[in-house]
């Protein structure tokens, strides 16, 4: 099993400034339409709603097919299980710390179908996996950095 956690600072120098709501509304889009924040998906449908906070959705992510059932946990953890696929198991993203630091941190526990546990060919899939998670949490940063700056050109 493939087992990673990392956080990322929310607010950096030069960008616009977000706070915990921001974030949140951010995941919320990432969740039902995660294209626009995950540069290695190339597919994303919510296919079914069991709820305002339960969902299931199929993506395309790295060439591969999954279906990952989604639940909202306001105001915040975002977990993506997936129920079908390749790559079998849970991913969560959590918005962390005090509002002056918050953190968006995402954690994977995952199984490789065909892929035996704590060999060479984990760790590799690993390596590359968590590479694309970093990009895809900092493009989601960037993402609702960018939401954030249109909206206060709105409203100046």
């Amino acid at each position: 099993m493939i087992v990673v956690t990392h956080a990322l600072p929310v607010n950096v120098e030069g960008e616009p400034k977000l706070d915990r709501a921001a974030v949140w509304a951010g995941l919320v889009l990432k969740a039902n339409n995660a294209l626009p924040f995950v540069p290695s998906m190339t597919y994303c449908e919510v296919t079914e709603r069991y709820s305002d906070t339960i969902f299931d959705r199929d993506i395309d992510f790295r060439g591969d097919r999954f279906t990952e059932r989604i639940m909202l946990e306001e105001p915040h953890r975002v977990t993506f299980t997936r129920i079908a696929g390749p790559v079998l198991g849970t991913i969560a993203n959590e918005i962390e710390g005090p509002d002056d630091d918050l953190k968006l941190r995402f954690s994977f526990a995952l199984i490789v179908a065909g892929v035996e546990g704590g060999s060479d060919r984990e760790q590799e899939y690993a390596d590359s996996m968590t590479g694309d998670y970093l990009k895809a949490v900092a493009a989601t940063l960037n993402a609702m950095r960018r939401i954030a700056e249109g909206a206060s050109a709105v409203s100046a």
